[in-house]
């Protein structure tokens, strides 16, 4: 079905995967629970996941592209996400 040659690529679906199986449990538990307040917890809950799977998954293609990029590219990509998590914050 899929052919993955690097695995960096692999690394990074696979945080993708485990981020969107977390995602989902969160959903049913909100379902589950049936409440607006205790959707509300497991909402507050899921925002952490989303930062975290960010980073992680953007860390792993830097690292898998850095041999082939120059440092100045690089630095763009981090201010690039810390923006995005700055502007995020709320």
């Amino acid at each position: 079905m899929f052919h993955v040659t690097e695995k960096v690529v692999l690394g990074m679906a696979g945080i993708r995967v485990l981020s969107s199986f977390i995602e989902m449990t969160g959903a049913i538990l909100m379902l589950y629970f049936g409440t607006a307040a205790k959707a509300l917890q497991v909402n507050a809950a899921l925002a952490l996941v989303g930062p975290v799977v960010l980073v992680s998954v953007t860390f792993l293609g830097v690292l898998g592209v850095a041999d082939e990029m120059s440092w100045g590219k690089i630095v763009w990509i981090v201010l690039g996400v810390g923006c995005i998590l700055y502007g995020a914050k709320g």
